[in-house]
């Protein structure tokens, strides 16, 4: 083995290395810190308002319910990420782009429902509000996806050059 092939085996080494366990910068680690935070704070008070007030109608107790699930799954997510502290592989922008495109899902249906039902215009005002943020979300999920298809087909092309490097 020449010294240009030591070299460049170890240069596909360190590339492969950081792009597979290159960890989150400071500012996506306080942004998910503070959607923890937010995320508790909206459980907390959605909690609240389940148990100190029992004359809620029940539409609005089951919809308090939903929105609690999709707090407790946007804490379950930053915490899964910020203990991991890793990109991933850019997967935890999937995981999000899902979950935001799968809540404001949720919320745009809800919204058109009860302008249907209810025959409120508010409803359907929030509906043409939600729909353009699932257009949003949904735009998000799509660059998520992309990016990750580039790092793993990067990751996928260094693998395939450190094989061939050693054989």
């Amino acid at each position: 083995m020449n010294q240009n092939s030591h070299k460049s085996s170890s240069d596909y080494n360190v590339r492969l290395e950081q792009l597979t366990s290159h960890a989150l910068s400071a500012p996506a680690r306080f942004w998910h810190v503070g959607l923890l935070l937010a995320a508790l704070a909206m459980s907390i008070i959605l909690i609240a308002l389940l148990v100190t007030e029992p004359a809620i109608p029940m539409r609005t107790r089951i919809a308090f319910a939903v929105m609690l699930a999709m707090s407790l799954s946007w804490m379950a997510y930053s915490i899964w990420v910020l203990k991991n502290r890793l990109t991933l592989l850019a997967n935890h922008r999937i995981v999000a782009g899902k979950m935001a495109v799968a809540f404001t899902a949720i919320f745009t249906v809800s919204a058109l429902a009860t302008g249907f039902f209810a025959g409120k215009a508010t409803g359907f005002l929030a509906a043409g509000m939600g729909a353009a943020l699932l257009v949003i979300a949904l735009g998000l999920l799509a660059r998520a996806k992309r990016r990750f298809a580039i790092l793993h087909n990067r990751r996928q092309q260094l693998e395939r050059e450190l094989a061939g490097e050693k054989t």
